[in-house]
């Protein structure tokens, strides 16, 4: 069996924290194999709020990597979802 595992950041202030996020995922780019990423936009206003939805790929130890990366930075709620395939 194998697993699928995906992580989702929701982001409280993309503009204090995205850039530190940006960092992290640049740095462990090997364990993603896909990414998509959304925030409000209207004509009004661009909201601060933004989530990331990441499935990952690789090794359980540099997936753990990425998490507990993440996880120091203020602003970013992380959860995680786990299918055997």
């Amino acid at each position: 069996m194998k697993e699928l595992r995906i992580i989702g950041l929701l982001i409280t202030d993309r503009i204090k924290e995205a850039g530190q996020m940006q960092m992290a995922l640049t740095k462990y780019a090997h364990v993603i194999k896909s990414r998509l990423g959304f925030h409000e936009v209207s004509e009004e206003v661009c909201s601060r709020v933004g989530v990331v939805i990441l499935q990952l790929a690789g090794s359980m130890e540099e997936c753990k990597k990425l998490e507990d990366e993440l996880a120091l930075i203020g602003g970013l709620e992380i959860q995680r979802m786990v299918f055997t395939v």
